[in-house]
């Protein structure tokens, strides 16, 4: 019996092995554009668009630096690719994830390490910066549930934690089409190349 097709083909034309991915075969278009098709919340969003993980993943870097201004630039990076391999396997909502179980961890943490070398990131981003940035992706996970998802606050503040009002007050989602969001991720991303 063959062996399933563990890769797939990229715009850019490169060939990525979600098995065995090498920095080699990640293109940060390739990247932008999978994000901003893949909508969060399974698209259970109001709005004439979905609300896609490319904006999310700039929206946890805005409020990364906002939360933690001092932190170098690399880590802001991070954060901007913190949801980075869900450009192959998908944005699941985290019940899907517990029923799924470690294979998913496993397939995210390889994808993640490739990712994280082939722009200038240690494979494994230290316990104390990823901790900075889950509550940076909280606090964005709370503004999209009360926003644009249908969640009352007192749900959030239950799912999410209560937020800091300083914070949130000033922070909008603004839905908008898929390459325009494409374009904001790979703007921010190569601003923060360019400050490295």
């Amino acid at each position: 019996m063959a062996q399933a097709r563990a890769w797939q083909r990229m715009l850019s034309g490169r060939r990525l092995d979600l098995l065995d991915p090498t920095p080699m075969d990640i293109e940060i278009e390739d990247i932008a554009h999978g994000l901003a098709f893949v909508a969060r919340w399974n698209g259970q969003t109001h709005g004439d668009w979905a609300y896609s993980v490319a904006e999310h993943s700039v929206l946890v870097e805005q409020i990364f630096r906002q939360l933690y201004p001092n932190e170098p630039i690399k880590w802001q990076l991070a954060a901007l690719l913190h949801d980075a391999p869900e450009y192959v396997i998908g944005d699941m909502i985290s019940p899907v994830k517990a029923a799924i179980g470690p294979d998913y961890g496993d397939l995210d943490d390889r994808l993640t390490a490739a990712i994280h070398i082939r722009f200038g990131l240690p494979a494994k981003i230290p316990v104390a910066i990823k901790r900075k940035i889950k509550k940076a992706d909280k606090v964005s996970a709370w503004l999209e549930a009360t926003q644009i998802a249908g969640f009352s606050q007192v749900e959030s503040n239950k799912l999410f934690g209560k937020q800091d009002e300083t914070l949130v007050q000033n922070l909008r989602i603004h839905l908008r089409p898929p390459v325009h969001a494409r374009n904001a991720f790979t703007a921010r991303h190569a601003e923060l190349m360019a400050l490295l």
